[in-house]
């Protein structure tokens, strides 16, 4: 089986040594992502605006392999302030209230920067 990685340009990706997303036959794994644009935190007091920020860019990444928001079959969704679980329910269900996929919100401690309220992974499967 063919492994295809797909880099966004972060700097991070090779000084932690990973990549945005893998695609292994079918399946893809989107690493876990926070709301930037052009480097700089979208709205670092805005759940909701991060949340989408976040499925927004995902879904390009998701182009690039081959998929779609609709191949998403697992969210996992992390946050350090748990009491803006609506605002963040509310951004993903904007984007998977018909595609339904399994999902998890955790409220963590922190993430890798105090801006940063939400941090989400992606599985996505494309049809055999």
């Amino acid at each position: 089986m063919t492994k295809q990685t797909i880099l966004s340009g972060s700097p991070w990706e090779d000084k932690v040594g990973y990549c945005r997303a893998v695609r292994v036959g079918n399946l893809i794994e989107v690493s876990g992502t926070v709301a930037i644009v052009d480097g700089v935190t979208v709205k670092a007091d805005d759940a909701y605006a991060q949340t989408v920020n976040i499925i927004e860019r995902t879904g390009k990444v998701l182009e690039e392999a081959g998929a779609n928001l609709t191949n998403v079959i697992r969210t996992r969704i992390f946050t350090t302030d748990i009491r803006r679980f609506d605002d963040i329910a509310r951004a993903h269900g904007q984007f998977f209230s018909q595609i339904k996929p399994t999902t998890g919100m955790y409220g963590i401690s922190q993430l890798v920067g105090p801006e940063f309220l939400v941090e989400i992974e992606f599985t996505a499967i494309i049809g055999e």
